[in-house]
C-alpha cells in the first residue's frame, strides 16, 4: 500500500515532497531519545553513499532540537520539519528512531524501529544493490547488537488527542471557537455564556476527543433533542459539555443516558424549565457502573465532595443550558430555583438494603446500569432518631410528607423518600416492605376533606365547592397514588436522617420518572 504523500519544509524553509519519484529513506528522530543520536551517524553516513541516486531524508519532530541535530552531524542529507506532528501521525508512528525505506511511488518496501544492527546491515546492502552504489564506510563493532526506541512524541498523552482531533477522520465537527492569545480562557466563557456561574473547563479539541474515549458510541449518534430550541445533541456535543463540567471518559455513559431520559416526552424538561416552581432533574445512578466510575452513595451523599456525583449532574445541565437554551431569566423561569441546579446527581445505596433496588423495581435487571430522572425538589429533612418499630418510623414519614409543598396540598403526584441505612434497619428488622410503608403514608397523611377548605386564615386549599362533593368527612389521601411515592436508599450508616424530593405536576401534564439503560 502506498504511504500517505506529505509535504514538508527543510531547515531552509525549501519545501519537499513525497512521493519524490524515485527510492526514499524517510528516518524519524527527536532530539531528546538516545536511540535516535546513536542512529544518527549511520542515517548521515546513508546520505553521503546513497543521496545522488535516492533521496534519503531525517525527519525531526522538534523544530530547536531539528536544528541541534543537524548542526551536531553535519548532515548531508535534508532535515525535514514535523513538529506540527502530522506526519508522525499519519504514518502511524509509536516509537521513534522509525526507518521507512519506500519505492518511488510511494508504496513501503520496509520498515523497522529502534536500533538493530542486523537492520541496518541488511538495508545497506539493499540499497546498494538498487543504487548500485559502493558500501559506506561504518564501523560496526563499535554498534551494540540493538537498543530500544523511545516514544513518539505523536503519541504522547494530549499530544495524540489533539492530533486525532486535527487530522481527516476527526471525530469532532461542532463549531470551533477562536479565543484570542491576549484573553483569559477563563473569562472568556464566562462572557460567551457558557458557564452556570462556576469557572468551567475549556473544551479543547484533544480534551474532547479524550472525553469520547469513554464510550462506544458514534460520535454524531443523536442522543436527543433538548428543549426549549429543540436542539438535536450529539454523543460529541454531550462529551463537550462533560469535558466543561470536569467530568472523567468513564462517566460519559452515565451522562448520555441522563441526556436521553430528560429529553423524552414524559420527562417534558421544557414544562421543568418553564415552571416557576423549584423542579430540577434529579438523577438517581443503579447498577454496577456506581462503584466502577467511584460514585457516592454513602455519607454526605447529596453533598460535595465527589467528582463523579458533582459532575455528572453538571454536565446535564450544561446540556440544557448550552445546546437546549434553557437560560435563567429567559425560558428557565424559576422564581427562587434551589441549588440542585447546578448538580443533582446520586446513586442508590443497594447492598445496604433488604428491598429491591429502585431500577429492579422500575423494571430492569440488578445486572442492569440504569439513570432515573425525576423533576424535583431540593432536599426536605425527616427527623426520627426515637422510634424502634417499623409502623412509629412510617408514620413519621407520613407526619412529614403531609406538609410536601403545603399542608393543605392534596392530591399529590411523585415524590422521591431518600431513606438512611439505620432506617433501613428499622424497617427490616419488622419485615416491612416498601408498600407497607406507602400504606402507613398514605393513612397517616389522610386529612378530612373539610380541615383542607380554604378559609380566612389561608387561602390555599379546596374550595368549600370541591369538598363539598366529595363529602366533608371524607378521608383524603396526600398522594393520588401510593406507587408515586418513590424510597431510593443512601446515605452514611450513622445518623437517622431521611429526605424526601417534592416533585412537580406528575403525569401527562407534568414530569413523570424516566428510568434508561446506560449503554456503554
Amino acid at each position: 500500500m502506498p504511504l500517505p504523500p506529505f509535504s514538508l519544509p527543510a531547515l531552509d524553509g525549501s519545501p519537499h515532497q513525497f512521493p519524490t519519484g524515485r527510492h526514499a529513506l524517510l528516518c524519524f528522530v527527536k532530539e531528546d531519545c538516545p536511540t535516535c543520536v546513536l542512529s544518527m551517524p549511520l542515517i548521515q553516513a546513508g546520505a553521503a553513499a546513497f543521496g545522488d541516486s535516492m533521496d534519503v531524508w531525517c525527519i525531526g519532530q522538534d523544530d530547536a532540537g531539528n536544528r541541534r541535530l543537524a548542526a551536531a552531524f553535519a548532515l548531508p542529507a535534508p532535515m525535514l520539519d514535523d513538529s506540527a506532528l502530522h506526519v508522525s501521525y499519519r504514518y502511524d508512528l509509536d516509537t521513534v528512531p522509525t526507518i521507512i525505506l519506500a519505492a518511488g511511488d510511494g508504496e513501503e518496501l520496509e520498515r523497522f524501529i529502534g536500533f538493530g544492527k542486523a537492520d541496518w546491515q541488511a538495508l545497506f546492502q539493499r540499497l546498494i544493490s538498487v543504487t548500485l552504489s559502493p558500501a559506506p564506510v561504518v564501523d560496526w563493532p563499535a554498534y551494540p547488537e540493538s537498543r530500544p526506541g523511545c516514544g513518539s512524541r505523536s503519541v504522547e498523552p494530549g499530544i495524540a488527542e489533539r492530533l486525532q482531533a486535527e487530522m481527516e477522520g476527526s471525530p469532532i465537527r461542532a463549531r470551533r471557537i477562536d479565543v484570542g492569545e491576549s484573553d483569559d480562557i477563563f473569562e472568556f466563557m464566562f462572557d460567551q455564556g457558557l458557564t452556570d456561574g462556576l469557572p468551567v473547563i475549556p473544551p479543547t479539541p484533544e480534551r474532547v476527543v479524550r472525553m469520547l474515549a469513554g464510550t462506544k458510541r458514534d460520535p454524531q449518534e443523536v442522543v436527543g433533542v433538548v428543549p426549549p430550541n429543540l436542539a438535536p445533541v450529539t454523543v460529541e456535543k454531550v462529551a463537550i459539555n462533560a469535558v466543561l463540567a470536569g467530568c472523567k471518559p468513564e462517566y460519559l455513559p452515565v451522562v448520555l443516558a441522563a441526556v436521553e431520559a430528560i429529553t423524552t416526552e414524559q420527562f417534558n424538561m421544557h414544562g421543568v424549565l418553564a415552571t416557576t416552581h423549584f423542579p430540577t432533574p434529579v438523577i438517581i445512578v443503579n447498577g454496577p457502573i456506581r462503584d466502577r466510575i467511584g460514585m457516592n452513595y454513602r455519607m454526605n451523599v447529596l453533598g460535595q465532595g465527589n467528582r463523579a456525583n458533582a459532575t455528572i449532574g453538571r454536565a446535564v445541565q450544561l446540556v440544557v443550558r448550552n445546546v437546549g437554551g434553557g437560560r435563567p431569566g429567559a425560558v428557565d423561569r424559576a422564581a427562587l430555583g434551589q441549588p440542585g441546579k447546578y448538580t443533582f446527581c446520586f446513586p442508590e445505596f443497594e447492598e445496604r438494603s433488604n428491598w429491591e433496588p429502585l431500577h429492579v423495581e422500575r423494571g430492569f435487571d440488578r445486572s442492569d446500569s440504569t439513570v432515573t430522572v425525576y423533576a424535583g425538589g431540593a432536599p426536605n429533612g425527616i427527623i426520627d432518631q426515637l422510634s424502634r418499630g417499623a409502623k412509629s418510623l412510617a408514620t413519621s414519614y407520613g407526619l412529614a410528607l403531609a406538609t410536601a409543598g403545603h399542608p393543605k396540598a392534596y392530591g399529590h403526584g411523585e415524590i422521591v423518600v431518600i431513606v438512611p441505612p439505620e432506617h433501613v434497619d428499622t424497617f427490616a428488622k419488622d419485615g416491612w416492605t416498601k408498600d407497607q410503608i406507602r400504606e402507613r403514608i398514605q393513612e397517616v397523611s389522610a386529612r378530612p376533606a373539610r380541615e383542607l377548605i380554604r378559609d380566612e386564615f389561608c387561602a390555599e386549599g379546596m374550595t368549600p365547592q370541591q369538598a363539598g362533593r366529595i363529602g366533608l368527612e371524607t378521608m383524603v389521601p396526600k398522594f393520588r397514588d401510593p406507587k408515586n411515592i418513590t424510597f431510593v436508599v443512601a446515605g452514611g450508616e450513622a445518623g437517622k436522617f431521611a429526605a424526601y424530593l417534592g416533585g412537580w405536576v406528575s403525569g401527562p401534564m407534568g414530569s413523570q420518572m424516566t428510568t434508561v439503560r446506560i449503554r456503554e
